[in-house]
């Protein structure tokens, strides 16, 4: 039912969508193995911790947001700064995939997050990666 759903709001609107992620079913061997999963409290703290990190950051800056989803282009620039590696990253998902400027935009904000969740400073390759494997769901089922 979701993939039909989504199936209709592909092309420029599925671009509005900044996490686009397939969730295989669990097997049963995992829901029946003994490893421990992180807890819905442990998550919290983690994300509360991140969203405390972004509200400083624009709080330090002048920044009247409290969240990296807020980002304008110019915001971007400035807090989610990229190394030469994660240059070529992005500009070679961006060739490859046929990625819109919204769709940089948001995958630089969206690795921003993912680097406030681990309690990074600056953005990695990791980061970024993780980023644009959320967009390219789209891309791969109904592009």
């Amino acid at each position: 039912m979701i993939q039909r759903y989504v199936a209709k709001i592909s092309g420029p609107l599925l671009d509005r969508i900044d996490i686009h992620i397939e969730v295989p079913a669990v097997q049963y061997k995992e829901l029946r193995g003994g490893a421990a999963a992180e807890g819905s409290a442990q998550i919290r703290d983690r994300v509360m911790a991140a969203r405390e990190r972004q509200r400083g950051r624009f709080k330090k800056s002048g920044e009247k947001i409290y969240a990296n989803a807020q980002m304008t282009t110019r915001q971007i620039r400035t807090h989610c700064e990229l190394d030469a590696d994660s240059e070529r990253l992005l500009e070679r998902a961006m060739k490859q995939q046929g990625l819109t400027a919204r769709a940089h935009d948001r995958i630089l904000k969206v690795a921003r997050t993912i680097a406030d969740l681990e309690g990074a400073e600056h953005l990695a390759v990791s980061h970024l990666a993780e980023a644009i494997q959320y967009r390219t769901l789209d891309r791969s089922y109904w592009a």
